[in-house]
């Protein structure tokens, strides 16, 4: 009989599902990837891994939940070295374009999460809603420091950007986004 598995063990298979879902669901698409690649990808075996997610839907939102806390606290670890409000604003911005700039970038895992899947599953378009939404309040935050009342305007020249790269493969976006929220921003 083999051992039980401990709660540590657990947690690694978990955390390397994850890994391996997340990779392979952002560089190929979530329906274009089977459960049969998860597994070869994570190497774990399908009856564990539906041990973990009954479905794989479940799996989806899992990964979009967990990449949702890694990206944002990235982006604010970034913008929150910045003491000025405005350059804070002006640092998002820069931080997108250092992403965009990354090996294997592909646009927004949540917009394309809801391409792929947002009219069909419930699950995935309430965890994507939620990021956008997260995404929104800290950028709205950040906006509301400056005490120019422009946090929606640049919140859209955000998202804007990443689509934007998404699709052109090129980081310039960040770019121009970042020179348009400074307009809107005024001067210092």
């Amino acid at each position: 009989m083999p051992a039980p598995i401990t709660e540590e063990q657990n947690r690694l298979d978990r955390e390397a599902l994850l890994d391996a879902a997340e990779r392979v669901f952002y560089e190929r698409g979530i329906q274009a990837v089977g459960m049969d690649e998860v597994r070869a990808a994570s190497g774990l075996p399908l009856k564990r891994i539906y041990r973990f997610f009954a479905a794989k839907e479940d799996l989806v939102v899992a990964v979009l939940r967990r990449r949702d806390l890694r990206w944002r606290g990235e982006l604010t670890a970034s913008v929150e070295r910045v003491r000025d409000p405005r350059e804070r604003v002006l640092a998002v911005f820069d931080w997108l374009a250092e992403w965009f700039a990354r090996p294997g970038f592909r646009g927004c895992a949540w917009i394309n999460a809801h391409g792929e899947l947002g009219s069909s599953s419930q699950a995935v378009l309430a965890e994507v809603r939620a990021h956008k939404r997260a995404f929104h309040d800290q950028v709205a935050a950040w906006v509301g420091a400056t005490g120019v009342p422009v946090a929606d305007a640049v919140c859209l020249l955000a998202e804007g950007a990443i689509v934007t790269a998404g699709i052109s493969g090129d980081p310039a976006p960040a770019g121009h986004a970042r020179a348009a929220a400074a307009t809107l921003l005024g001067t210092p």
